[in-house]
């Protein structure tokens, strides 16, 4: 999980002293131990959650943690809502967002990619 944002680094130091190493040991992780986890270390407990919520999404989909983050800043959770999905809607909304957030130079997302990460929901060995 050395890819987080330096502003994670709290979280990312919290985790590593909990002994969770990578995303899929995030994603296996309930609510409730986050939420303890939280409290101890400074890490703020919106952020755990939100990142367990990025690594659920990663490990049932096989997406990279910048798509799955750009997808639950869009309102995607969970890989059965990602499945259900209306790519060109979709399309759309991720692009518009990654202009907000980076501004006009954003690479844009493909209709292409974003089947891909449709199709790998619909398949995904997780219902999440």
């Amino acid at each position: 999980m050395d890819d987080l944002p330096p502003h994670f680094q709290r979280e990312r130091a919290v985790l590593r002293e909990a002994g969770i190493r990578g995303w899929e040991g995030l994603a296996g992780q309930s609510p409730e131990r986050l939420r303890a986890l939280a409290r101890p270390g400074g890490a703020s407990e919106a952020r755990l959650l939100r990142l367990r919520a990025q690594a659920r999404l990663m490990t049932a989909t096989g997406l990279t943690p910048k798509e799955a983050s750009l997808l639950l800043h869009a309102g995607i959770v969970e890989a059965r809502a990602l499945a259900t999905s209306d790519p060109q809607r979709l399309l759309v909304q991720v692009n518009r967002l990654g202009r907000q957030l980076l501004g006009p130079n954003a690479t844009p997302v493909s209709l292409a990619t974003v089947r891909g990460w449709i199709r790998a929901a619909a398949t995904s060995r997780s219902a999440n």
